[in-house]
């Protein structure tokens, strides 16, 4: 019997030691590959018509071009706006996509960066969180693909754990609500019921571009987005899905780091 739990001990010390330190050390050092699509640049300069042929190519209705833009918001990051014209327009590689300001993520001809716009944080709620954050994950609808980057930030890649930040499954335990999905009219009601069980002050975060704008079922008969009318986001992570650096980046500069 104890040679055999000598043996089970050495083995997973064994395994611990071949797999190495997994956790990303420094999240602000991750360098992504090229394959990633993050944060878009334009280029100044895009012809008009091929502005207006970008604007009818995008399929969330996410570019404008007068003047010329991207948002973040409706952008399912489908890469063919740059395929179509990459002299102007570039995917680059940076996660550090999130905002306390819906504008700011519309992105401009000459833009470097998406602005955080923490100023704009609700006093009651800003430094509050700086030590642990509960949050409560609420699918409205959603395709799973933002739930799955969410659960990814808790792996041991990521392990938001470390920073105090973790999905409680109880909303009387949470200091706020991650909504992802479109909000469908079946979930309008539950979202409304999650949120006043959460005790004030609360904070409200929208991941992902479904949860943002709606994205391609915006303006959908089975959608009721009404909940977002009464209740102001304290901050917006674009993505389709979001990338779960994203998520930690908009939750750790805006809530839990002072």
């Amino acid at each position: 019997m104890w040679t055999r739990l000598i043996n089970t001990v050495k083995n997973k010390f064994k395994i611990l030691k071949q797999h190495g330190y997994q956790t990303i050390k420094n999240l602000n050092n991750v360098k992504l590959p090229r394959e990633f699509r993050g944060r878009p640049e334009i280029i100044p300069g895009i012809p008009k018509d091929m502005a207006s042929f970008l604007s009818g190519l995008c399929p969330s209705s996410a570019i404008n071009f007068k003047p010329f833009s991207i948002d973040l918001g409706r952008c399912i990051f489908c890469g063919e706006c740059e395929k179509a014209c990459p002299s102007h327009i570039r995917f680059t590689e940076d996660f550090r996509m999130a905002s306390c300001d819906r504008s700011a993520l519309i992105v401009k001809e000459g833009d470097n960066k998406i602005l955080l716009k923490k100023d704009l944080l609700r006093s009651e709620v800003a430094g509050l969180f700086s030590k642990s954050l509960k949050l409560r994950q609420v699918s409205a609808g959603g395709d799973n693909s933002c739930e799955m980057e969410l659960n990814a930030a808790a792996n041991v890649n990521f392990d938001m754990g470390r920073f105090g930040i973790e999905f409680v499954a109880s909303p009387r335990h949470a200091d706020g609500i991650v909504l992802t999905g479109p909000l469908t009219e079946n979930m309008s009601e539950s979202l409304k019921i999650c949120w006043d069980s959460i005790p004030s002050p609360k904070i409200f975060i929208l991941a992902g571009a479904d949860a943002i704008s709606g994205k391609l079922y915006d303006n959908g008969v089975s959608l009721n987005r009404t909940f977002l009318n009464d209740h102001l986001p304290d901050l917006y992570i674009p993505g389709n899905p979001i990338h779960p650096l994203s998520f930690l980046y908009g939750v750790m500069k805006t809530f839990v780091l002072k």
